[in-house]
């Protein structure tokens, strides 16, 4: 069998190549976490400090700050980017009008093509005191003046779930969706000639139907739940939100890169890698043994 894909072997080679190079081979750069790096100096030539780049992380209160922000928009982010998706995936497939359909597929898919930089400013802008938002609520009397939405730092982690979700849930829903079309429509046909309704038709067919689907999904988005990115964070915060706009990206990016402290920032990043890979196993582990469903 081996030998009758060899051409098969040959085909992923490439791709096994880039894979190293880019994603194995810069882990030499985890180095500079046990080194006190200085630019220009040889390897050999650095100052090696062994752990004290990770007490001085875990010394830092601001570092509690930025984790506890992490973790709240992540799981946030989590429950709303991934129940609505399966939610309207499973509406779409409902539709049975067939230019409808299509429609409201590319008005939800189009804002995920659409940059942080753009978003953002549409968000700002509509969430501003002379914004939409503002304009709407004293319209329907529920506000009798404008309320600054950007300034109030217990309202940042929805103002970004809310916004991730605008521009993701669409383009999140298509794994889904495929993962539907993979039913077999017969068991929709039988169990219309048994008399279920569309509400049992969903809950009995497609939910089951997509369960492998939904859970390697969940696994997977558990493991990303301390990498967020900065993007949203950083450009819809301000200095009035920054206790609850800073996130492990973002202090990274701040503290590490932006001081010049190249090994504290590397450190910050592989606790970062360790913390995201045993949500992962943990994850993986425990919905192995309530659902037999797994990624590894």
């Amino acid at each position: 069998m081996a030998i009758e894909q060899r051409y098969l072997f040959l085909m992923s080679l490439p791709f096994v190549v880039l894979v190293f190079v880019f994603n194995y081979l810069p882990l030499w750069g985890w180095t500079m976490a046990f080194q006190n790096f200085k630019p220009g100096l040889s390897f050999a030539e650095q100052d090696w400090v062994g752990f004290k780049n990770f007490i001085a992380i875990f010394q830092e209160p601001q570092f509690y700050l930025v984790l506890r922000n992490t973790l709240a928009m992540s799981f946030m982010a989590l429950i709303a980017g991934y129940t609505v998706p399966v939610l309207f995936a499973i509406l779409l497939n409902e539709i049975r009008v067939a230019f409808f359909k299509r429609s409201i597929q590319t008005i939800s898919y189009l804002p995920h093509f659409v940059s942080w930089v753009v978003a953002a400013g549409i968000i700002t802008k509509m969430l501003s005191v002379d914004g939409i938002v503002n304009e709407l609520l004293m319209w329907l009397n529920i506000t009798d003046k404008p309320i600054q939405f950007m300034a109030k730092g217990e309202w940042f982690w929805t103002i970004v779930t809310l916004s991730d979700l605008w521009k993701e849930m669409g383009w999140n829903s298509i794994i889904f969706l495929a993962a539907i079309a993979g039913i077999d429509p017969e068991l929709y046909e039988a169990a219309t000639v048994d008399g279920a309704g569309r509400f049992r038709r969903i809950w009995h067919i497609t939910l089951p139907g997509i369960r492998s689907t939904m859970m390697v999904m969940l696994i997977l988005s558990i493991g990303w739940l301390t990498s967020i990115g900065f993007e949203k964070q950083y450009l819809l915060g301000n200095s009035l939100v920054l206790d609850y706009s800073e996130v492990l990206d973002l202090y990274i990016l701040n503290y590490g890169i932006g001081m010049g402290r190249f090994s504290f920032g590397t450190a910050l990043g592989i606790v970062n890698s360790m913390v995201a890979i045993t949500l992962l196993l943990l994850s993986n582990w425990i919905f192995k043994r309530i659902t037999k469903e797994s990624v590894i």
